[in-house]
């Protein structure tokens, strides 16, 4: 059975995992064939090691989606092997777990990395003992290609809302180059105007970063301050102090997209995708792209020159000559 995951209520995208998130509800787990609750399925001994795990992760700072993502994974691979006691667990069950459960019933690799990663971290961290990880089989990388608007698609989108609240944070994500997560825990006090720089807090790898803004940002951001006064966020929503919810943001850009006469299935991820290849184009150094952006690895950022059409544009096909 095929489901429209972002039509279920609470249904989130990672466009960094590939994959969509639920929330972990009585109702959901019913809908999917999942027991209703770990101890209908999972030994006193597995629920108390996932429960040290989970709390472990947290206590590490791991984001809020790295900890349900980890966690989820675990729970299958107990329930694969809940008649086994976890001490005779190795390498040859994990091995068969990624060829009987994983492969076998076609995971993305998304998930298969998910899977490798999540059961590498519980083994030395609860079980305190090594896995060779390396004996099991990961997926071939993949090579996508970021997708890239043109800045006429651009403005079309960011125009597009009559909204005030709506138009600046779609305008703020394309202006500084911001993950979906950023935008909405922006706070005002991290609109330094005076400096002309925003500051992002403890975004992707618990990283702090500074990304500069424009006279044109300023402005508009005061625009919207006086309008809206948010008293906690920079972005609320309906009721005063409460952060804006991502799924409300992605709607707000889907609403835009159809506006703006685009019928690519555009995300937000896009607006950040092609504020980093705009900057290229306009001849701006990878190095301070890579800063901007918080990339820790310059190959992370070195992908947008795959898509940049500054020197593409100058190379003269043959054809021509003919």
């Amino acid at each position: 059975m095929r489901y429209r995951f972002k039509q279920l209520r609470g249904a989130r995208w990672s466009s960094s995992k590939k994959v969509w998130h639920l929330p972990d509800t009585k109702v959901y787990r019913k809908q999917f064939g999942l027991p209703l609750y770990d101890k209908d399925i999972l030994s006193e001994e597995k629920v108390e090691q996932l429960k040290k795990f989970e709390d472990w992760l947290k206590a590490h700072k791991y984001a809020k989606s790295t900890v349900n993502t980890y966690g989820y994974t675990m729970r299958v691979f107990f329930m694969f092997y809940n008649e086994k006691p976890l001490n005779e667990i190795n390498n040859d069950d994990i091995i068969r777990f990624n060829n009987e459960y994983i492969i076998k019933n076609k995971r993305s690799n998304s998930y298969q990395n998910q899977f490798i990663n999540a059961l590498k971290k519980f083994f030395k961290t609860i079980e305190k003992r090594k896995i060779d990880i390396d004996l099991v089989q990961r997926p071939r990388k993949e090579s996508v290609l970021p997708n890239v608007l043109s800045k006429q698609e651009v403005k079309a989108i960011l125009d597009a809302p009559l909204n005030l609240k709506h138009r600046t944070m779609l305008s703020l994500t394309y202006a500084c180059g911001l993950r979906r997560s950023e935008v909405l825990n922006l706070k005002p006090c991290d609109i330094l105007s005076d400096r002309y720089l925003l500051r992002v807090n403890q975004s992707k790898g618990n990283k702090d970063r500074i990304v500069p803004i424009s006279d044109k940002t300023i402005k508009m951001l005061r625009t919207y301050y006086k309008a809206y006064k948010p008293k906690t966020w920079l972005f609320e929503g309906q009721k005063a102090g409460k952060k804006y919810s991502p799924t409300s943001i992605q709607e707000v850009l889907k609403k835009s997209v159809k506006k703006a006469g685009i019928k690519k299935k555009v995300t937000l991820h896009w607006l950040r995708h092609s504020y980093a290849t705009h900057l290229l184009e306009s001849g701006t150094d990878l190095r301070y792209i890579q800063e901007l952006l918080g990339h820790s690895s310059s190959k992370t950022t070195e992908i947008y020159t795959h898509v940049s059409n500054r020197d593409i544009q100058r190379i003269k096909s043959p054809f021509d000559d003919l």
